[in-house]
């Protein structure tokens, strides 16, 4: 159904005229239907200069256009999630899309990035490539008051194609005329797409690695005001939602969001991996294991982890559990370097594993036998996670890799990587004394690999036991 009003032609919904069957939804009436197109500034749009980071995706498609020469490839953005009835959650868009866009947190939902193979007889001529998404909806049409989910009158201003083109340095094009275009294209996951995209993320470019130093910032300083608001978490009775709470306010004032479901893990807690419940008390003379970082603008997120003991001291038998496992962390950092194999970092952390547990005779063997890679593993009750990631884009960035790439791969500069050794000592093992029962601790930091050797971006977040405590005592004064 169409109305007329000075000449300008307003598509009406049915749900003008007609009442939904949603009960939530009443029908427009026709006064409002008359008069919602007109009376409108116009809106002149000023081009931008493309992002700085455009010429790094630029040379990222680059390189996905060398690999299939001959290829059509699509990359969709990926669409809204539903979390529950007409609720959804934040949108965020697939990370191979915002690789190779250089679209960060602003990326429209249902895009695509397509590559087009040339016409040309020779298979290296490379791909026109397109950016596909749905352009801001004009106000003579319905849908910027109708349509909740898109509609500028809901969620406020949405990008044009001119717009995003001059900003991402990229051609774009409305996403109905891909999807009115060839019928016969396959849209959706392709194995070796998939890989190689995964893959391409292993080695971090200038502009990466200066996004994944921006994360780990914000990220300490969302640790300083977590050990601030200490008081207000101990005495409230899931004071784990208040750290995770003060962390979330830093994430979203000086960030984008977390990376991943922050964990505030208090007391016994602390021995699961992924405690993500955090309804948890938090209990002078307990530790708390937080597991948290921040995703900037640019989708980049730090992973870091800090074990603190609530009342500011760690007790003879907490400080013993820590000291080992920073033993292996620095053991695991020096056996990173250029040119060994990524798993050669987690085996230098389980040596130290292994030898304190057997030391404090946890183990039914002796070190060496449970270092055995067919027989051993008996150490691993009380660290059965590894040691390492890739970081980036993903918080377990580059995961579709091969595993000759990923686990068995070289370590070279450009990598970006965890080292997150633990101890964990379930409150129901009875194969350790009663004095570790309930104790867990993970110490996470983010490496750098340079050609020098490795960096740890967070080495500025306290990390020995003394360091810690002084810490503690001077953020709470």
């Amino acid at each position: 159904m169409t109305s007329a009003q000075n000449d300008t032609v307003v598509e009406t919904p049915v749900e003008a005229v007609v009442e939904d069957k949603n009960p939530r939804k009443q029908p427009f009436p026709q006064g409002f239907l008359n008069t919602i197109s007109t009376g409108w500034a116009d809106r002149p749009e000023s081009l931008p200069s493309a992002r700085p980071h455009a010429a790094f995706a630029s040379a990222r498609r680059e390189k996905v256009s060398a690999a299939f020469p001959g290829k059509r490839l699509v990359v969709p953005a990926g669409s809204f999630k539903q979390r529950s009835n007409d609720t959804d959650y934040p949108f965020r868009a697939h990370s191979a899309f915002l690789h190779l866009t250089g679209w960060e947190n602003d990326a429209e939902p249902d895009s695509m990035l397509v590559f087009e193979p040339r016409s040309s007889d020779a298979e290296d001529a490379g791909h026109d490539v397109t950016l596909y998404f749905r352009e801001r909806a004009d106000r003579s049409t319905s849908e910027f008051y109708s349509d909740a989910t898109i509609g500028e009158f809901w969620i406020g201003p949405r990008p044009s194609l001119d717009g995003v083109a001059a900003d991402l340095a990229v051609p774009t094009a409305h996403i109905d005329s891909f999807l009115s275009g060839d019928d016969d294209l396959v849209v959706g996951e392709d194995d070796e797409l998939t890989r190689f995209v995964s893959e391409l993320r292993l080695v971090k470019d200038e502009f990466e690695i200066a996004e994944m130093r921006r994360a780990v910032a914000v990220t300490a300083s969302g640790f300083d005001d977590i050990i601030r608001d200490f008081d207000r978490a101990v005495a409230h009775p899931r004071g784990e939602r208040i750290v995770e709470g003060v962390f979330h306010q830093r994430a979203r004032s000086d960030g984008n969001w977390e990376g991943y479901d922050t964990i505030a893990a208090s007391g016994h807690h602390a021995c699961y991996l992924h405690w993500t419940r955090n309804d948890g008390a938090v209990v002078p003379g307990d530790l708390i294991l937080i597991d948290a970082g921040v995703e900037v603008d640019s989708q980049y997120t730090a992973d870091i982890t800090r074990t603190l003991p609530v009342n500011g001291r760690f007790s003879d038998v907490q400080r013993r559990v820590y000291e080992v496992v920073l033993e292996a962390a620095d053991a695991a950092f020096a056996a990173a370097k250029p040119g060994v194999r990524f798993r050669e970092v987690h085996e230098a952390a389980m040596q130290v594993i292994a030898a304190r547990t057997a030391e404090w005779g946890l183990l039914p063997v002796s070190a060496q036998e449970a270092l055995d890679a067919d027989n051993g593993g008996q150490h691993r009750r009380y660290m059965v996670h590894g040691t390492s990631h890739h970081l980036g884009i993903d918080v377990h960035d580059c995961a579709q890799a091969r595993r000759e790439m990923y686990y068995d791969g070289i370590l070279e500069a450009g990598m970006v990587f965890t080292i997150e050794p633990g101890l964990y000592f379930q409150i129901d093992d009875l194969t350790v004394p009663e004095e570790l029962r309930g104790i867990g601790v993970r110490i996470e930091d983010d490496i750098l690999m340079t050609a020098d050797g490795p960096v740890n971006l967070s080495a500025d977040i306290p990390r020995t036991a003394d360091d810690v405590e002084a810490w503690i005592a001077r953020l709470k004064g």
